[in-house]
């Protein structure tokens, strides 16, 4: 077999328009996973970013309950401490000793509604956060559910496709082999430039296959005469003639 750079023109227009009927097909299969792989990897990534906010919306719940028992504590030890004034008071010796007693009972009372107003503002954080823990709750199982049926859908794509696909893989590989170099950087390049990959088009009624822009009859006699390697001036992509189309598909491994 010749070596990619001593084959004919002819020869490698030929290889660059199998190649491109391989890679076309591959490109076919992965239009029809379309978005999935990447719909599923933000899903997972959303789902994980809400995962994040609902364990620091518990943190945050868990942290206003502590500060409510405390609050709750601070109450009851104010109570015990009231009780044991009042008790007091009834064994007083002058009014000094009764006038400070009654200054530590109500200094007690004010802690007292002190701590029930930081308890009711602390309850009231809890609420404010819990509603927005249990709608994080109600997306992440909405965006969970979402995600199953997206990798259940890839799945049954990537299952019906994945052999045909390794199949061709392995066949553009090998057709890249019978490529020279520089002409396979050329095909990467402009395949790379346009979303339907085509790097190699035929000639449709006068017009490039690929932009669908006229060709000059001189040209498009070139190209029948296949010369030389001749590209589309318009979009950059090379042209072969309908000859070369007809006997494009490649043999079974």
């Amino acid at each position: 077999m010749a070596k990619a750079q001593d084959k004919t023109v002819e020869e490698k227009l030929q290889a660059m328009f199998d190649l491109q009927v391989i890679d076309s097909k591959i490109d076919e299969i992965q239009v029809l996973r379309g978005e999935l792989p990447m719909e599923v990897k933000d899903l997972e990534d959303e789902i994980e970013g809400l995962r994040t906010r609902l364990s620091k919306l518990e943190t945050s719940v868990k942290k206003y309950e502590d500060e409510i028992a405390r609050y709750r504590n601070s109450g009851k030890e104010a109570e015990t401490l009231i009780l044991r004034y009042q008790k007091q008071l009834d064994d007083v010796k002058n009014n000094r000793e009764y006038e400070a007693l009654n200054k530590e009972i109500d200094l007690q009372r004010l802690e007292i509604q002190l701590a029930e107003k930081k308890q009711k503002g602390s309850q009231k954080m809890i609420d404010d956060k819990s509603v927005q823990l249990n709608s994080t709750k109600e997306r992440i199982e909405g965006k969970e559910k979402e995600l199953e049926d997206k990798k259940v859908e890839l799945e049954k794509i990537t299952k019906s496709t994945e052999k045909e696909e390794e199949k061709l893989t392995k066949k553009s590989v090998r057709a890249r082999k019978g490529i020279e170099e520089r002409l396979l950087r050329a095909y990467d390049k402009v395949r790379g430039a346009y979303r339907n990959g085509l790097a190699v088009a035929t000639v449709e009624r006068d017009s490039c296959g690929g932009c669908f822009n006229k060709i000059p009859p001189q040209t498009q006699l070139e190209i029948g005469q296949r010369k030389k390697i001749i590209v589309c001036e318009h979009c950059g992509r090379v042209l072969v003639d309908n000859e070369i189309a007809g006997i494009v598909e490649p043999t079974e491994a």
